[in-house]
């Protein structure tokens, strides 16, 4: 066992210094070896363990929130904090996590916004879930001043953003693209370019539409199987083998005590939650209707989470859903 457990460590180091060394190399191919101060903008669930990673590769990264407290427990960890955004014109990379459209366009549009204040070569990379023409709009106007910006939304929930095993969708030219995987690599593990500006995005909504539309089936499933009598935990493990599984049931089952280290075990605190699920179905049903798209399963998944956010579960993580039909059936 000693013998087993010293390989472990010399393997997992040996993999963070390969981590390390490529990060470097990667910089130094991609031009990004000037980049040495970044600010992130949005320090809630995902962006603060997000902002935690680059505090691992990256010597000065600034950190913004209105919520104090957030600021404040990345200070202890060694962030710097910015008592306003005028304070990130001079950083070379800002990055966003913000919660919609309108916060997006505050922080970067506009006479006081951050393209109008930075300086040319800057980077800018958001990473919030945003309607695509958003990241379009910005693109081009941060074009004008030849400023990068870049849409990098992401997949993966809470525990993939604290081990930096985040999928990162980018939108934008090859070049930008190319800039911004040095700085997302210190965040995921998986940097996919979908296009130009806004494509990000377009990946992203269509992902956790059927994140919405699978949370739902496998709720509904467990809650079925349960009310007959099946071990949830059984069962659990009879559909991760079988054709049934999705992530919804292997990595973030919706039912208590199945799975340890997801919201569903501890009352439904963290993660992501129902309200945001809400807003990202809302977004993949309004670009669906502008393009003539038919997504009737989108919609109605649309529908349960705001008769669950009615309920007053809006703040609670989006697989309380299988509260909501537990209890559905009681009535």
């Amino acid at each position: 066992m000693m013998f087993a457990h010293s390989t472990f460590c010399k393997n997992h180091v040996f993999k963070q210094f390969k981590k390390v060394v490529y990060l470097k190399l990667l910089r130094n191919c991609y031009g990004t070896h000037n980049i040495s101060t970044i600010g992130f903008i949005g320090l809630g669930a995902m962006g603060s363990r997000m902002a935690r990673n680059l505090l691992k590769q990256f010597k000065d990264v600034y950190v913004f929130d209105i919520n104090s407290s957030a600021t404040a427990s990345l200070a202890k960890e060694g962030a710097s904090v910015a008592k306003n955004l005028d304070e990130f014109s001079k950083m070379d990379c800002i990055i966003s996590m913000l919660p919609a459209n309108q916060h997006v366009l505050d922080v970067y549009q506009g006479p006081n916004g951050l393209i109008s204040k930075v300086g040319a070569d800057t980077l800018l990379i958001d990473s919030s879930t945003v309607d695509p023409e958003v990241p379009q709009q910005l693109a081009t106007i941060a074009q004008q001043r030849n400023i990068t910006f870049v849409d990098a939304p992401v997949s993966g929930g809470i525990n993939a953003a604290a081990a930096a095993q985040l999928t990162f969708m980018v939108g934008g030219s090859p070049e930008g693209a190319k800039r911004a995987e040095p700085v997302l690599q210190a965040m995921g593990k998986k940097i996919v370019h979908c296009g130009d500006s806004g494509s990000g995005q377009i990946a992203k909504i269509c992902n956790n539409m059927l994140l919405g539309i699978s949370m739902v089936a496998t709720a509904e499933a467990m809650n079925l199987g349960v009310r007959l009598g099946m071990d949830p935990k059984l069962l659990a493990s009879v559909i991760n083998s079988s054709s049934g599984r999705c992530w919804s049931s292997d990595t973030y089952n919706p039912v208590p005590g199945v799975m340890d280290s997801v919201p569903a075990s501890n009352n439904y605190q963290g993660g992501f939650m129902s309200h945001l699920i809400v807003k990202d179905l809302s977004l993949a049903h309004a670009v669906a209707q502008r393009s003539g798209s038919s997504t009737p399963f989108g919609k109605q998944a649309l529908d349960i989470y705001k008769m669950v956010c009615e309920q007053g579960k809006a703040d609670l993580d989006f697989s309380v859903v299988y509260q909501y039909i537990k209890e559905l059936q009681n009535k």
